[in-house]
């Protein structure tokens, strides 16, 4: 049994919709196994307005919730992340501070809700489909036997877990 709780850091590069909305679902989820955080490459300095309509209409928690830069969790006095995972392609592209104690890291890529155009029902629509999809992909990821698998296991089974689309997805 682990005496603390394995840290994950979801990465994007305006940290304002995605890593927002995999930081919340895996704190939610996790039910304490796990703690989430989210950061950017270049933070926006605030979390998308539709973001955090999203989450309050799902019932999940919006307090506290920041933008912040992905520099906060490079100190050294910075939890020390078991897992990073980047969820837009051009933060995968970035080159990452480096993280103490060598997180598994892949990436989890999920078009950007906050470049929908179109009406406010098409744009929330979008925000709805970030979150579809990140909640497909930590459900498989929190369904993993962590206790049975080692590290190299872990790192495949991260990376496969990128590569899955939302039910909904498979279907077009």
């Amino acid at each position: 049994m682990r005496d603390r709780p394995y840290n994950v850091l979801f990465l994007c590069t305006g940290n304002s919709a995605r890593s927002v909305i995999g930081e919340v679902l895996l704190n939610h989820w996790g039910k304490g196994r796990f703690r989430a955080y989210s950061a950017g490459s270049q933070p926006k300095g605030a979390v998308n307005p539709l973001t955090l309509k999203l989450l309050q209409a799902m019932k999940l928690p919006t307090e506290g919730l920041r933008s912040k830069s992905w520099n906060e969790f490079a100190r050294p006095d910075a939890p020390r992340m078991d897992f990073v995972f980047t969820v837009c392609d051009q933060a995968a592209a970035e080159t990452c501070p480096v993280w103490p104690g060598q997180p598994i890291t892949a990436h989890w890529g999920v078009p950007d809700p906050a470049a929908a155009e179109g009406t406010d029902a098409e744009k929330m629509a979008a925000f709805r489909d970030a979150f579809r999809r990140l909640d497909t992909r930590i459900k498989l990821f929190l369904a993993l036997p962590f206790e049975k698998l080692d590290r190299l296991a872990l790192q495949r089974e991260a990376r496969r877990i990128g590569g899955t689309r939302a039910p909904e997805d498979a279907a077009s």
